[in-house]
């Protein structure tokens, strides 16, 4: 059976399992992406990152960004699994794979999809640093989560 294109998992992620999930024949680029945990945030040392999700929304948004892609690049196919749990520094939290006809469209589909998960998708880390630690909040790391994952308000 056919593993799904857009996935959130919470281990090691397989990165040519993503690449084979776009390479076809009419394909003469595949581009790749792959985020990892870095050591150095803004002069503070990581020991660890940790990821939550809101795993059914995020992989529906992940879908929304193929989508998007589809439209804009309509030869392009597009993998992408994200990674949650613990990650220590050079794990890699997300493998974007896209393949299309010419590189250039196989480039700036790539862009942009990684752009579009640190806006749209619901995916929040944890930093775990050598004096502390602090949820981030959103990946575009503009809305703080101290909870630990977003505020819902109540729809009463």
């Amino acid at each position: 059976m056919d593993k799904p294109l857009f996935e959130v998992i919470d281990k090691p992620i397989n990165v040519q399992e993503v690449i084979d999930k776009v390479v076809r024949r009419e394909a003469g680029a595949v581009t790749t992406f792959i985020g990892t945990v870095r050591e150095f945030t803004k002069g503070k040392r990581t020991l660890y990152l940790e990821y939550q999700a809101y795993e059914a929304m995020a992989v529906k948004m992940l879908e929304k960004i193929g989508t998007e892609i589809g439209e804009k690049w309509p030869e392009a196919k597009t993998a992408i699994t994200h990674r949650t749990g613990r990650l220590d520094i050079s794990d890699i939290a997300v493998v974007i794979a896209v393949s299309t006809p010419h590189r250039k469209d196989a480039y700036d589909a790539n862009e942009y999809a990684i752009e579009r998960i640190k806006q749209i998708v619901p995916i929040w880390k944890k930093e775990h640093w050598e004096d502390g630690d602090m949820w981030i909040g959103d990946q575009l790391e503009q809305t703080p989560y101290p909870t630990g994952k977003p505020e819902m308000e109540d729809s009463k």
